[in-house]
């Protein structure tokens, strides 16, 4: 496709290793890291503090509904993007630099204001509802603001790198049909995203929502053959539903703003779900026209 005429150079880095046996291993290393970190950390969290304060802690830390236990979320994907690199690096012989493909800064740069602004517009347009209340003060997220940021571009860093990077190289490599290097990994993002805890009978739509999103940020990386594109869009999303407006008690430690709904509910999340489902479709357009793709 003539769209996609800049894929092949992105790919290009990983033909020479891209074996399925070899990129099937390197994906089970990437999670055996990931979890190894997080199991390491408990460890050390345990024997520092009481249980019942380390229970706390991990109850923060998994809803992400302080300040704390969302900084401490977002870092927690560090080991994500240290394992991805360090398995391109020893499982495939190249270098971090090329996960992300040439051009990727300029892209980034020129896309993410733009981005920024369109998520500043929807918050205004989620205020005038009256599911929207008052959650964070001003003062305490541009407290918190300086560290959690900085973590924030850290966890959209690690999924792109892995889902739109590694396994979207390592994969069309081998095969050129967007069923293989869009839609496989963007059904793995989905699964991460499948939350019955959350949302009940409902789980299968946010991941729907999920897996939508991994399809346009791939189809971005395809057009621009780097990952700026698909890093403006996940770090504006997420910057908008973490600091901005967000679900109450779904990661809303530092939201301004939290819509306070049944998410259990088909009836009030579908308003929700469509709203935001919009809102990535507008945001890829925006990326498609500023960037000419």
């Amino acid at each position: 496709m003539r769209s996609y005429s800049a894929l092949e150079g992105f790919l290009a880095p990983a033909r020479p290793q891209s074996e399925l046996w070899r990129s099937g291993l390197g994906a089970a290393a990437i999670v055996m890291i990931y979890l190894a970190a997080g199991w390491g950390l408990l460890i050390v969290l345990s024997r520092s503090m009481p249980d019942i304060m380390l229970l706390r802690l991990m109850n923060e830390i998994a809803s992400g509904s302080t300040p704390r236990g969302l900084v401490i979320l977002l870092l927690s994907f560090a080991p994500l993007l240290l394992g991805t690199i360090f398995v391109t690096r020893k499982f495939h012989a190249r270098s971090a630099a090329t996960l992300f493909g040439r051009g990727t800064l300029h892209s980034l740069r020129l896309l993410l204001p733009w981005l920024l602004l369109f998520s500043l517009l929807t918050f205004a347009l989620a205020l005038l509802s009256a599911d929207t209340g008052r959650s964070n003060p001003l003062p305490v997220v541009l407290t918190w603001a300086p560290m959690a940021v900085p973590f924030l571009a850290i966890q959209i860093t690690a999924e792109e790198v892995l889902f739109r990077g590694y396994l979207l190289q390592q994969l069309g490599a081998r095969s050129r049909n967007p069923l293989v290097w869009m839609v496989l990994p963007s059904a793995l993002f989905a699964l991460l995203h499948f939350s019955p805890g959350e949302y009940g009978s409902l789980a299968i739509w946010p991941a729907l929502w999920a897996f939508a999103f991994g399809c346009f940020a791939a189809d971005l990386t395809a057009r621009t053959g780097n990952l700026g594109a698909a890093l403006a869009l996940h770090f504006a999303n997420n910057f908008g539903s973490l600091f901005l407006v967000g679900f109450y008690g779904q990661l809303d430690g530092l939201a301004l703003y939290t819509i306070v709904i049944n998410t259990r509910s088909g009836f009030d999340m579908a308003p929700w779900l469509l709203f935001d489902m919009l809102n990535v479709v507008i945001c890829w357009l925006i990326a498609r026209l500023a960037l000419r793709v």
